[in-house]
């Protein structure tokens, strides 16, 4: 059996793993937009969670059946009030917590993501919460800045993620020296959002980080980091045959960050091994390994929450899980988040799990992106056209060239919306 695992490819260049990332990307979506239309002003956000998870545990549950692959959770489902910027889950044994609702109008993160053999697509969305019962509005003044940068930093951060040369067009001299070229360094890359981010009157939070993504694995050893903190800095460049979460995050205050003075709930078992000595660290560890791997869970998940918040302390000073932190942002300003899982190929960038396209219509400010050189990247597709996927990889590329539009005239903006 050793033998045999070994053989097995477990690269892009091997159809079944681009057919199970994508599998874990359609469930990832389909519950994403379930879960958004729960967040509504009122609602608690550990029921939201609750029930988001509950919805990736059946729709997983449909597919590869009778397979002996691993399936379920790459990330729990997560709800991030205005200000905080990493994933939240409350626990329903901390009754403060339990009880916190939404509020109308504030930007909430929404992230989660399912994985199939280890191959997970994370994605995370930032919608501003109605209020019950309410159509929503056209957005105006600050959120609507905040979520017009936020997206269009983010398609912007896409297309300087394509190796270069890949999508060169013209003679073989010209394809040949866009192979060449360099691909642009993170400190460029930061420097070309932050002038989308400023265009808004926003900033990108403090270190926000895209990883390469491999089997069981979703902090790889490469990663771009944006607006580093200081001694921070990314590694590596992407390429084609990998697979990339990709995150942008904007701020209405500085974009430095906090850590909160709240409870650690979302963890992640580590490669290392410890003698535990107490039997409810023990037991959480066991329950952890068969239910999540090494993938992010939340103590909100595991069979016993107590237990759990007991024995957790051992596994995390022992070294056997890692604590993510809640962060927030430092002036307790609005963030926004998008997490993008996106694979590579020699035809360009596949989207594979993101939140769905946003519609620039429903969103009026008086800002505008002028800059000529954001323009026109702005304008450049994602992936080549080919065969099947052509009319797919039109609809992607649309609204990279409508945002260009729009930038450039209100006018044009209002004739292009369907």
């Amino acid at each position: 059996m050793a033998t045999e695992e070994k053989e097995i490819d477990y690269t892009l260049n091997n159809p079944d793993t681009l057919t199970k990332y994508k599998t874990a990307a359609q469930i990832s979506e389909k519950v994403l937009a379930e879960v958004s239309k729960l967040c509504v002003a009122g609602a608690k956000i550990v029921d939201i969670c609750d029930k988001g998870d509950k919805l990736i545990e059946e729709e997983v549950s449909k597919v590869y059946r009778g397979k002996k692959i691993t399936k379920g959770f790459s990330h729990p489902t997560t709800i991030s009030p205005s200000s905080y910027v990493t994933p939240y889950t409350p626990l329903n044994s901390d009754e403060s917590e339990a009880a916190t609702e939404l509020q109308a109008g504030e930007p909430v993160k929404i992230q989660l993501g399912a994985q199939i053999d280890g191959f997970g697509s994370i994605v995370c969305d930032t919608i501003l919460v109605p209020a019950q019962d309410k159509e929503q509005d056209v957005v105006t003044g600050r959120p609507a800045d905040l979520i017009l940068a936020n997206y269009y930093a983010n398609e912007l951060l896409l297309r300087l993620m394509i190796p270069p040369g890949l999508l060169a067009q013209g003679t073989d001299e010209e394809k040949a020296k866009a192979a060449a070229a360099k691909a642009p360094t993170q400190s460029k890359i930061t420097s070309l959002l932050e002038k989308v981010a400023k265009s808004y009157d926003c900033n990108i939070v403090e270190s926000t980080t895209s990883w390469l993504f491999d089997r069981n694995e979703i902090e790889g050893p490469k990663k771009i980091v944006l607006a580093p903190a200081e001694g921070g800095k990314g590694e590596g460049v992407p390429a084609v045959g990998e697979v990339w979460g990709v995150e942008m995050g904007l701020s209405l205050g500085s974009g430095k960050v906090k850590q909160l003075d709240q409870r650690a709930t979302l963890h992640r078992r580590t490669t290392q091994t410890y003698g535990l000595k107490r039997p409810t660290s023990r037991k959480i560890l066991s329950e952890v390994q068969k239910k999540f791997g090494t993938f992010p869970f939340s103590l909100r998940q595991l069979e016993d929450e107590r237990d759990a918040k007991s024995g957790v302390v051992e596994c995390v000073r022992g070294n056997v899980f890692r604590q993510y932190e809640l962060v927030g942002d430092k002036d307790g300003a609005p963030v926004a988040r998008l997490l993008t899982t996106i694979a590579i190929t020699k035809n360009g960038i596949t989207k594979l799990g993101s939140a769905p396209p946003l519609d620039v219509s429903k969103y009026k400010t008086d800002n505008k992106i002028t800059d000529e050189e954001i323009l026109k990247i702005l304008e450049q597709p994602l992936s080549r056209n080919t065969g099947k996927s052509k009319s797919k990889n039109k609809k992607k590329k649309k609204p990279a060239k409508k945002a260009a539009a729009k930038e450039e005239s209100e006018d044009e903006e209002d004739s292009d919306d369907e």
